[in-house]
């Protein structure tokens, strides 16, 4: 049996998403920026903008598309509708599909929506010598519903939603500081440590994604997450949207590094 090996490149990721590849985002393309997408219609587009500008830490919003684009600034030539391992379709609020692809759904009104990923900041973690254990399992990140409240906007509120990695006690402040250099992709931790603060219960039960194992000393860490979004849909009830499915994010050619600060 072959061992399927992440594309080191953005293009070549995007082209085995748009021939059917379902897999988590995580390790693709290292060093490339990756994006989580909404995508509403134009008549809650404003909504979703001032979520974004009122809640900059679970949604730092990268580019905004015209209605009906299917391209992005952030890839030029890639399409929308095609170029993530999977996306999800709400209704009311419901869930309603998981495809692989959107272009039957796609509509003249609609405006997407492309929000940093905190994948993005994985690259910065282990050249600094901080393991990332979702990757070492080939495991989709832990990502879970708080007892935080987002920020209302318009019509959309929800809860924040974070992503949690499990580091050595050691190596945290070390990936604080990483991650803190690059608040367009979630920035530094919301919370270390004591995940019943936060109100989750089990952290071997995610709301999203797969259980990660910690290794031994290791603390769980906490960052605000891009599917944040989609709670908010969920709590809003729109009457339609699509997002990227949790970890199978839309893949851009920026390289990393244009989102960290000096």
């Amino acid at each position: 049996m072959t061992m399927l090996l992440p594309a080191a490149d953005p293009v070549g990721a995007r082209a085995q998403y748009r021939a059917g590849l379902a897999v988590p985002s995580s390790g693709w393309a290292p060093g490339y920026t990756q994006a989580n997408l909404v995508v509403v219609p134009q008549d809650w587009a404003y909504d979703v903008l001032l979520f974004g500008q009122r809640n900059p830490k679970p949604v730092p919003l990268l580019d905004v598309t015209d209605a009906g684009s299917t391209s992005t600034a952030l890839a030029p030539g890639a399409d929308l509708r095609t170029d993530l391992p999977r996306y999800r379709v709400w209704r009311d609020g419901e869930l309603v599909d998981e495809p692989t692809d959107v272009v039957d759904l796609w509509r003249d009104d609609l405006v997407a929506f492309l929000i940093g990923c905190s994948f993005s900041f994985e690259t910065a973690l282990l050249d600094a010598g901080v393991p990332v254990r979702n990757i070492e399992q080939g495991r989709n990140v832990s990502m879970y519903r708080t007892n935080r409240a987002c920020r209302p906007a318009g019509r959309l509120s929800g809860p924040l939603v974070v992503s949690m990695r499990p580091v050595p006690g050691e190596l945290v402040a070390a990936a604080v500081l990483v991650t803190a250099r690059m608040p367009q992709v979630h920035g530094a931790p919301v919370h270390v440590g004591a995940p019943e603060a936060l109100g989750i219960a089990d952290l071997g039960a995610p709301d999203f994604g797969d259980p990660v194992e910690p290794a031994e000393g290791d603390v769980p860490v906490f960052w605000a997450c891009g599917v944040t979004p989609q709670a908010a849909l969920m709590d809003s009830r729109p009457p339609f949207a699509i997002t990227h499915a949790p970890g199978h994010m839309f893949v851009t050619d920026v390289p990393d590094a244009v989102y960290r600060a000096t």
